[in-house]
């Protein structure tokens, strides 16, 4: 029901979809005292938005990048993995670092130590569906615990002077959506802006995102909206700002192996029309990600860490082609840029 009466709504005519998309381009969108470059942002994930991949997102149109998921454990603050999580860079632009835990006294000093550490925004993770998060009473399990959000919440906004921000699911499952109920916490907290995945805890990645759901939370908060799910192509991307309102629209998985989407969705919401990138300059694009992630880990992570990544790059560049097994079986990182140069070199 859900989905039929998104479609109804978009295609009712174009006279709404420009009206959304002129005040969606004529209006500069701020969180906190940062004034944000565009309205398409990447999502924070762990596993996958290291300093590379955030560098490129954002010079391919992000604008604005949130850092890998750090622990509230004060144990694990000074390791080695921390340390390469909250590296950034200073062509990533501002510097969000995301943090997840669930004690506020906790919540709070990590927040501090990473604004120390230099993060100009910090985000609050209320939305992951992993189970060893959740065990821990951290990501979406929170959600459960209206009255510990709150607290929580007022605890980070009073620790550091930097905006925080909050991602959520819309409930911990459909018996139990409660998004509007925490965005008003939000809002009353001080939080400077709300991503929603439109899903909840229980549904993890299946099914349609709940686009009704985040729309019924901008009509009723005033602090900006971030809309966020099953966003892959431009033109959904069109689609979810002009139905839910939301004022930025933040990309996930569809980001993987595709980083130039960026770019399509920033051309397609200004022009109505996407300039593709040429084959040659993804490929291009393809073999510097992967240059710079070996640099970034060194040999003895590199190499591991460009795997998954390069997997879904030759599912989206040749997608019939058995080249991510003959990829993974590499153990040098000099060996993968000999194999992806021959690889590029026979998709041309």
């Amino acid at each position: 029901m859900r989905s039929t009466v998104f479609d109804r709504t978009f295609y009712l005519g174009t006279s709404l979809i420009k009206s959304v998309l002129n005040l969606i381009n004529g209006t500069s969108m701020r969180i906190g005292q940062y004034e944000i470059k565009n309205r398409i942002f990447l999502a924070p994930m762990a596993g996958i938005t290291d300093q590379p991949f955030r560098r490129l997102c954002s010079q391919l149109g992000a604008g604005l990048t949130f850092s890998e998921m750090m622990s509230t454990n004060p144990d694990v603050w000074h390791t080695e993995k921390s340390k390469l999580r909250l590296s950034h860079h200073q062509e990533i632009g501002i510097n969000a670092v995301q943090i997840a835990g669930s004690d506020p006294t906790e919540m709070a000093m990590a927040a501090k130590v990473n604004v120390e550490y230099g993060a100009e925004i910090i985000d609050i993770n209320m939305g992951c569906p992993a189970k060893k998060v959740n065990k821990k009473m951290a990501g979406s399990a929170l959600l459960r615990e209206p009255e510990l959000v709150s607290r929580i919440l007022d605890a980070v906004v009073n620790a550091v002077d930097v905006p925080v921000t909050l991602k959520i699911r819309t409930g911990w499952d459909p018996e139990n959506r409660n998004c509007l109920e925490i965005a008003k916490i939000a809002e009353q907290a001080g939080i400077s802006a709300l991503t929603i995945h439109g899903r909840t805890r229980r549904c993890l990645f299946e099914g349609e995102a709940e686009y009704d759901s985040i729309k019924a939370v901008k009509q009723a908060v005033s602090i900006p909206i971030i809309a966020n799910g099953d966003i892959t192509t431009a033109e959904k991307a069109q689609q979810v700002l002009a139905y839910t309102q939301a004022d930025a629209v933040m990309i996930g998985r569809g980001s993987y192996g595709r980083p130039w989407l960026f770019e399509e969705i920033g051309d397609f919401l200004e022009h109505g029309q996407i300039n593709e990138l040429p084959l040659e300059q993804k490929c291009q694009l393809m073999l510097k990600h992967i240059e710079d992630l070996h640099q970034f880990y060194g040999e003895e992570k590199g190499y591991r860490i460009a795997r998954k990544h390069v997997g879904w790059y030759s599912e989206n560049l040749s997608p019939n082609s058995n080249f991510r097994r003959t990829f993974n079986a590499l153990e040098t990182t000099k060996d993968q840029l000999k194999v992806l140069e021959d690889f590029v070199k026979s998709i041309r």
